[in-house]
């Protein structure tokens, strides 16, 4: 992740602007615009940490912030972890994540902001790792889906592979997925096919989605480069696995439809390449972090 681009900068400092973060009036009323402070972010639970390297950007765009509205400079900050602190590492409930020392008013203003970064990307890192170790020992890796929070789809598909999981199409330009709505509206699965392996970029593999014997036979039939298994049974993936070695070696076989923890092995041990599970981004829990600030002492 590159969390200084201008696209990471641009959601980061629109999440300073949205919690006016540049103008907190308790902390302007309450704190010594000169004390400093520590901000310790702790793990109130075992999770798999994303987002860290939000927190040096996100205070550089508030300090930015304040300079355009004319207030004074605070002073230099300074992110501290431990080496074997980093995204994508699992931590135990109570540890220590990053601590950061800062004018105390910086800190207090834009601590909701680095913890609700941090707590929904750590969400879905820790879920995603779920599923990971759900089907470890196979041959499945775990894909995430477009169903992300609008704006916010780069950092939730970068979490996604904190937790050991692989990005499927990052956006409609990514790739070539012919789901049910085109083979219904296109003609067919047949004709759309066709008109997608005609038309398509150097490169481009044309991935198309069947729910069933008839579809499959088609996509099969018409060179589908690689099959989309939605919404069968851990039975019916196996069977449809099977045709599709036979007739088209090499192809990757995805499975996806309400998958869920309790069945996503059942489907691994069909013999898919990839399993997409939607419930990463649209369901993560939020994990449960919190930022304890003191007096620094130096």
């Amino acid at each position: 992740m590159d969390w200084k681009s201008k696209r990471i900068r641009t959601i980061l400092e629109g999440a300073l602007v949205e919690d006016k973060a540049a103008s907190d009036v308790t902390t302007a009323l309450t704190i010594d615009p000169k004390l400093r402070a520590s901000g310790t972010i702790l793990a109130k639970q075992a999770c798999t940490i994303s987002g860290l390297g939000s927190i040096p950007v996100i205070l550089e765009a508030f300090t930015a912030l304040r300079a355009k509205a004319g207030a004074p400079a605070m002073g230099r900050f300074e992110v501290i972890s431990h080496p074997e602190i980093f995204d994508g590492v699992k931590v135990k409930k109570g540890q220590s994540i990053a601590v950061i020392r800062y004018n105390a008013a910086a800190i207090l203003s834009c601590e909701r902001v680095i913890l609700n970064l941090m707590q929904r990307m750590s969400g879905i890192a820790t879920l995603t790792n779920e599923y990971v170790k759900a089907v470890a020992g196979t041959q499945t890796r775990i894909l995430d889906t477009r169903k992300t929070i609008p704006g916010l789809r780069s950092l939730d598909k970068y979490a996604v592979c904190c937790g050991g999981g692989v990005n499927h199409r990052l956006d409609l330009q990514d790739g070539i997925l012919i789901k049910n709505n085109h083979i219904s509206l296109g003609g067919g699965l047949p004709t759309v096919l066709a008109k997608a392996l005609a038309g398509r970029r150097a490169k481009q593999v044309v991935q198309v989605e069947v729910r069933s014997q008839q579809e499959l036979d088609e996509a099969i039939q018409g060179g589908a480069e690689s099959i989309l298994l939605d919404n069968m049974t851990p039975a019916g993936v196996k069977k449809a696995v099977k045709q599709i070695r036979a007739a088209l070696p090499g192809v990757p076989i995805e499975a996806s439809g309400n998958m869920n923890l309790a069945t996503v092995r059942d489907y691994a041990l069909a013999g898919v390449d990839f399993i997409s599970v939607g419930a990463l981004t649209h369901s993560a829990v939020a994990v449960d972090l919190s930022m304890r600030i003191s007096l620094d002492a130096s």
